[in-house]
């Protein structure tokens, strides 16, 4: 193992080069403001790139990232990222993002402990405890990603409680939440189906997105 990160830097250099060679004064435009429309809130995963995943350049995307994509109300952090990306940078995208075969969300079906994150993932394992009967009733090689998948709806639902959101909402601010999930075995995106744009929408598009999500593993264990 070696201390010498001058590799990272190098692909800075290049990086920034590269950049600035294809579009000219990129740079000294993206120091001026930020104007990104979407909030992404996704997995720390490494393999899980967000910019790169929807072909967007640095400023278009305002990114807040965790174990296991999670939102909860005692989070400020991600509370405080909600409110500046809504307030400050009037995003009209908040998308929560999770990803197949994610190791918080195996972790916290399993009951595997990891350490200190095991709290952390309490969260998700919420969300295990609520769909029981349904994640009991498929194979152990659909459970991971049909949990992945319930996450991001509670996830997502739990976006649109915040007081950040429900003021925008208030106000008349254009703000909508979305609930999707990457696939690490072919680098695509789904939309999950859950799609608010006001508070009156958030028990519909949970409900519909949610039948949909069952209905979609129920077939895929009827076909093992």
């Amino acid at each position: 193992m070696t201390d010498d990160l001058s590799n990272l830097f190098d692909n800075n250099r290049r990086w920034a080069t590269e950049t600035e060679a294809r579009e000219p004064g990129f740079f000294s435009r993206l120091l001026q403001q930020q104007t990104p429309q979407y909030l992404w809130i996704g997995c720390a995963d490494s393999r899980v790139p967000a910019n790169e995943l929807v072909d967007l350049l640095p400023g278009e995307l305002f990114v807040h990232r965790n174990v296991a994509n999670v939102l909860v109300h005692s989070d400020l952090n991600a509370l405080s990222v909600i409110q500046y990306a809504v307030d400050a940078l009037q995003v009209r995208h908040i998308i929560v993002v999770g990803h197949s075969n994610c190791g918080g969300v195996r972790a916290a079906l399993t009951n595997a402990r990891a350490g200190l994150v095991d709290n952390w993932l309490r969260h998700v394992q919420d969300v295990r405890d609520a769909h029981e009967g349904f994640l009991a009733g498929l194979d152990v090689s659909l459970q991971v990603d049909a949990l992945v998948e319930l996450n991001v709806l509670e996830q997502s639902r739990n976006v649109c409680r915040t007081t950040v959101v429900r003021d925008a909402w208030q106000r008349g601010q254009q703000v909508v939440v979305h609930g999707w999930v990457y696939g690490l075995h072919n680098g695509l995106l789904e939309d999950l189906r859950i799609t608010v744009g006001g508070p009156d929408d958030v028990g519909l598009a949970y409900d519909t997105a949610l039948a949909l999500v069952k209905q979609r593993y129920r077939q895929a264990q009827a076909a093992l």
